[in-house]
């Protein structure tokens, strides 16, 4: 029998549709689901968090296996495929639905967060430091149907996400 081992975490970097694309290719990427995270109401809806007034962040919820994709490689990926030094803003998205963030489910996470964080500031990668907050999963919403697997089903679609060396 063959089991695998699963852990999640919750990553915003921008509009969720081309994060999610990069993300679900990753090997040890079980599964990724796009919604919202980190704002002050419950169960918001995308017309909502659109006007950048409830908190929320377009956040990608991944399932990974860790015995496959350790937490370090997967938040190197992150820091790959968007521009993390930039405050509420990805490409031509800017808002706060659009920051950059970590919501961590267990310490640990916190913990490797920030530590990826200071090897990504020391790398000088980045001319600018790294501004992702890495803060408590709260609460996730599932967004609409017509956003999960967007590039999917709209191969055509928009995206600022690419995988950066």
């Amino acid at each position: 029998m063959n089991s695998t081992s699963r852990e999640m975490i919750f990553l915003a970097g921008g509009c969720f549709w081309g994060m999610e694309e990069i993300l679900r290719k990753i090997p040890g990427v079980l599964n990724t689901d796009v919604g919202y995270c980190g704002g002050k109401t419950m169960d918001p809806k995308y017309v909502e968090v659109k006007t950048g007034t409830t908190g929320h962040a377009e956040a990608i919820r991944v399932e990974f296996d860790p015995s496959i994709l350790s937490l370090e490689s997967l938040l190197n990926y992150f820091f790959r495929m968007h521009d993390p030094t930039t405050v509420n803003r990805q490409g031509n998205d800017v808002g706060s639905q659009y920051r950059s963030a970590i919501f961590y489910v267990r310490d640990q996470q916190r913990d490797v967060g920030k530590f990826v964080i200071d090897e990504v500031n020391k790398s000088g990668k980045w001319n600018s430091p790294v501004v992702t907050e890495v803060i408590p999963f709260e609460h996730f919403t599932l967004a609409e149907d017509y956003h999960q697997d967007y590039l999917v089903k709209n191969p055509a679609g928009y995206t600022c996400h690419w995988l950066r060396n």
